[in-house]
C-alpha cells in the first residue's frame, strides 16, 4: 500500500536492525510508553531483530488497560441506572470490573451502547431528553480534544442531560513515575507518536533534562520503530540525553495548538489512580468546576466507590518495565484475553495480550516442559 509499505520494508528494516547491533557496545534498556508500539514491537518480532544486548520493556501506554478498576466499578454503578443510558467506545465493554464487564450488564438489561464518537453520544442525548446520557471518557491526551469538544458541545447547546464520567492519563507524569521508582531499569524511551501529535513534546524536554534520559517521539510502524531505537540507542553510547522526534511526519515541537487549548478550557490537571500501578499525582485530566452540570462522577455520587486490584496479577511491574507478561505463572494459563486477571491483558494494545495474540505464551509453557532426553 503506497505510503505504508515502505515503513515495513524488510530490507531497510535488516539493515536498521543491522545498525543498531553495530552502535551497541553496552547492554540497555528502552521502554515503549505507548500500547500501538508494544503491539507492532510484538507482532513483527522486533525485540527478536536487534541484539540481545538491547532489551525493550513494555510502558504503561494503553489507556484501556490503565483505567482503574474503580472506574470501572463507577461505570457500573452509573450504567446499572434504570434512567440512564450509557456509552462508551466499544474496547471498554468487556473490561471486566469486581463484578464482570459492561458487555454482561447489557445482557442483564440495562441500556449500553456502542458509540464511534463522543458526539454521538450528545446527539443520543438530544434525542432522549427523559434519559440521563452519560459517556465513559477515557484515553491519553490523544483522544482528550474530541472529549473536550463533547462536554464544550454540550454545554454551549444547553444539552443538560449530557455527562462524561472522565477517565483521562497523561505520559508525561507516568515517565516521571517510572523514573522514580524503586528498582528502575529503563535507560530511555520511545515516546508516544500519537499524544505528541496533540500535545507537541516541550514537555518531555524538561524531563529528558531533569532525569538525564533519552526520549525518541516515535512512530509506530517497523521502520518507525527500529529508527527510534537506533536514535535512543545512539544518544546512550554518545553518553547524551535529548528529545529527538523520529515521527516527523505526525508530530511537531508544539504540537495541535486549537486543540490543547480546548482540552484546557474544559479540563485541569489531577491525580489520577491507574490500574495495576496506583495513584500517580497530577497524571490526570478532571472536568473543570465550570463545566460541573457535565461531570457524571459528581453528578451520580460515584466518586467515593473504591476496589481493590487482585494480589495475583503483576501487571504493576510489567507496565513499570520490571518484568514481562512471560514471568506471571497465570499468564496463558489462568490469564487470558477470554478471563483476563489484570490491567495488561483486558484490552489487545495492553503488553500480555500482545505477547498471548502472538503466541508468546507457547514460549512460557514450553519452558515448563521437562527437556527430551538425547539418545
Amino acid at each position: 500500500m503506497k505510503y505504508l509499505d515502505e515503513y515495513r520494508d524488510g530490507g531497510i528494516a535488516a539493515r536498521l536492525a543491522g545498525r543498531i547491533a553495530e552502535i551497541a557496545t553496552r547492554p540497555w534498556v528502552l521502554m515503549e510508553v505507548c500500547g500501538g508500539q508494544t503491539h507492532s514491537i510484538v507482532r513483527y518480532g522486533i525485540d527478536r531483530m536487534i541484539p540481545e544486548s538491547v532489551e525493550l520493556v513494555h510502558g504503561p501506554g494503553c489507556p484501556v488497560c490503565v483505567t482503574s478498576l474503580e472506574m470501572i466499578d463507577r461505570a457500573h454503578a452509573i450504567a446499572a441506572r434504570p434512567d440512564v443510558i450509557f456509552t462508551s467506545f466499544g474496547d471498554m465493554l468487556r473490561v471486566p470490573g469486581s463484578r464482570g464487564d459492561l458487555l454482561a450488564l447489557k445482557s442483564r438489561g440495562a441500556d449500553v451502547r456502542i458509540v464511534y464518537s463522543p458526539l454521538d453520544a450528545v446527539r443520543i442525548a438530544r434525542q432522549n431528553p427523559e434519559k440521563r446520557v452519560v459517556f465513559f471518557g477515557i484515553g491519553f491526551e490523544t483522544t482528550a480534544p474530541a472529549n473536550a469538544m463533547a462536554v464544550y458541545r454540550a454545554k454551549r447547546d444547553g444539552v443538560t442531560n449530557f455527562s462524561m464520567l472522565v477517565s483521562h492519563v497523561l505520559v508525561p507524569p507516568a515517565i516521571a513515575a517510572i523514573l522514580q521508582a524503586p528498582g528502575n531499569r529503563v535507560q530511555a524511551f520511545l515516546g508516544p507518536g500519537h499524544v505528541c501529535a496533540v500535545m507537541g513534546y516541550r514537555e518531555y524536554e524538561a524531563l529528558s533534562e531533569h532525569y538525564r534520559v533519552p526520549i525518541v517521539i516515535t512512530g509506530f510502524e517497523p521502520i518507525d520503530l527500529l529508527e527510534g531505537i537506533q536514535m535512543a540507542v545512539r544518544q546512550l553510547e554518545d553518553g547524551r540525553a535529548e528529545v529527538e522526534n523520529q515521527y516527523v511526519r505526525a508530530v511537531t515541537r508544539d504540537g495541535n495548538k486549537p486543540a490543547r487549548d480546548l482540552v484546557f478550557e474544559i479540563f485541569e490537571i489531577g491525580d489520577r489512580k491507574w490500574r495495576g500501578v496506583g495513584t500517580i499525582p497530577k497524571s490526570g485530566y478532571k472536568i473543570r468546576w465550570e463545566y460541573r452540570d457535565h461531570d457524571a462522577g459528581k453528578l451520580f455520587e460515584v466518586e467515593d466507590i473504591r476496589t481493590e486490584e487482585s494480589p495475583i496479577c503483576i501487571s504493576g511491574l510489567i507496565l513499570r518495565g520490571l518484568k514481562k507478561p512471560s514471568d506471571c505463572p497465570a499468564f496463558g494459563r489462568e490469564c487470558t484475553p477470554q478471563s483476563p486477571l489484570g490491567a495488561t491483558m483486558v484490552s489487545a494494545e495492553g503488553a500480555c495480550a500482545a505477547y498471548y495474540q502472538y503466541g508468546r505464551y507457547l514460549d512460557s509453557r514450553a519452558a515448563d516442559l521437562p527437556a527430551v532426553p538425547t539418545p
